[in-house]
């Protein structure tokens, strides 16, 4: 904008107390020969009977010179600022305005009020409207009587529950939540191989509902899933049940307020929710990865919408599951399981390791198929009670996971096929072996759930060998 080589810009509003005090001010100034211009942010009208207000009431003055409190004076002299009073401080605007005896019935000083341009949600409606905002996705046009929840059905971008329209000021929003640049490449999304920025990440996130202090943890997320070793296309294309599970660890859990306690792994938590259900999009709106497309699933299961928690580091009884997988103390990580959903596990009877870890074994046996070894690997997650009983005892995670494989070896003839009259089995030259359940490795143990409750649960997973077989992956959160 054009301005004079000295010119005084002053930015108020009727709904500040201060404004309203210094209104006298204003005529003074005016009085006194003094040329400004005064930029109403809530009330043309406003204030009376003084010269040279314009109406700012759609803000783009008050963006433009990134105004966070009024009253504001600003001094400009060759259209650059010289100076900058922010609240009514006699002693500035007296230096800025150049009256010695400004308003000496005033108070000294009194604080402003926060600018109509800094309100929750208009910040980046302006920054859209005003600034040089540039998005790499294609901007999609309804007309005015489209519903927007609608068109988002219409075109396919849902899971099959309603998503957060992603307008441009939402997204740019979401991406304040990282310092990382929108057309970041963050990875290459199966299975159509596609490109996926951090601004495609965001738009997703939007429609998932997420917050903005969320985007890292599914950026992270994101990367996982697209890790050669988590074989996200294989993950897809199966048949079977099984769809991402995303398990947080480190001090991002607290500062975003995941949920790591009662009904961990169930529904009413945003975090949990909405970061396991952008991750599904993602795959979905960028990659392809659709039901009834590359998705064959035969039944599924609820998690392939959202599967997402956070592990109960500070009430475990064992390391967490990060600093298990080799992360350092303090940092911040997504660890992703190719699971097939919950198979809870009932004990509450046992109260020694002996015992209940012989219960884990029997339910653990059925992850897949009874008579199915080394093919699938689970992760076990043991609840407070639960935990407590190896606690007590000087349990730690590896003593139980030992236990466990030993209570997991199985004579080959009783894993065979026809074996106890079930044509589903290993193949036949595995009669004379000891076959262990999982494959090194392939048992995960972490602590979560509600103090209440002698439960505990298992997450089978999808397959665990060959080239097309997906391992766990896990990913430090970046900022």
């Amino acid at each position: 904008m054009s301005v004079a080589s000295t010119e005084l810009m002053i930015f108020g509003k009727r709904d500040c107390p201060t404004c309203i005090l210094i209104v006298p001010v204003l005529r003074q100034l005016a009085s006194e020969g003094v040329q400004f211009t005064f930029y109403t942010q809530d009330d043309p009208a406003f204030p009376e009977d003084v010269p040279g207000v314009v109406d700012d009431t759609e803000l783009e003055q008050s963006f433009r010179f990134a105004i966070e409190a009024v009253p504001t004076m600003i001094k400009v002299e060759q259209g650059r600022e010289v100076g900058r009073a922010v609240g009514w401080k006699r002693s500035e605007w007296r230096l800025l305005s150049g009256v010695s005896d400004l308003a000496p019935e005033l108070p000294e000083y009194r604080p402003g009020c926060g600018a109509k341009n800094v309100e929750p949600g208009l910040a980046e409606e302006l920054a859209v409207r005003f600034g040089n905002v540039a998005f790499g996705s294609r901007s999609i046009d309804l007309t005015a009587h489209e519903d927007d929840s609608e068109a988002c059905f219409d075109r396919g971008w849902t899971d099959g529950l309603p998503v957060v329209p992603p307008t441009p000021a939402r997204v740019l929003r979401m991406l304040q939540g990282t310092t990382r640049k929108p057309g970041d490449v963050v990875a290459v999304v199966p299975p159509d191989l596609v490109e996926c920025t951090v601004e495609k990440i965001a738009v997703n996130a939007v429609m998932a509902g997420c917050r903005p202090e969320y985007l890292p943890v599914v950026i992270a997320a994101v990367e996982a899933a697209c890790m050669d070793e988590f074989c996200m296309h294989g993950l897809l294309a199966t048949t079977w049940f099984a769809g991402p599970v995303v398990i947080v660890n480190g001090p991002i859990r607290r500062q975003i307020g995941m949920n790591s306690g009662i009904n961990a792994l169930g529904q009413g938590n945003r975090a949990n929710a909405t970061i396991g259900r952008a991750l599904q999009l993602v795959i979905r709106n960028v990659g392809g990865g659709k039901p009834g497309g590359v998705d064959r699933a035969t039944l599924g299961n609820p998690g392939k919408y959202t599967f997402c928690f956070a592990e109960d580091e500070e009430g475990s009884p064992w390391e967490s599951l990060a600093k298990e997988r080799g992360t350092d103390e303090g940092k911040s990580t997504v660890t992703l399981f190719a699971g097939d959903g919950v198979q809870g596990v009932f004990d509450q009877l046992s109260r020694t390791p002996e015992s209940l870890s012989k219960t884990f074994a029997a339910c653990l046996r059925s992850v897949a198929h009874p008579k199915i070894a080394m093919a699938s690997d689970a992760v076990l997650v043991v609840s407070p009670e639960h935990g407590r009983v190896f606690h007590e005892a000087g349990w730690t995670k590896e003593r139980l996971k030992q236990e466990l494989m030993m209570l997991m070896l199985y004579p080959g003839k009783e894993m065979v096929r026809g074996a106890g009259g079930i044509a589903e089995g290993l193949p036949e030259h595995f009669a004379d072996a000891t076959i262990p359940k999982f494959r090194p490795g392939g048992l995960h143990i972490v602590h979560a759930g509600g103090k209440a409750g002698l439960f505990s649960a298992i997450i089978g997973g999808w397959l665990a060998t060959g080239a097309m077989g997906s391992s766990a992956v896990t990913r430090e959160i970046g900022t």
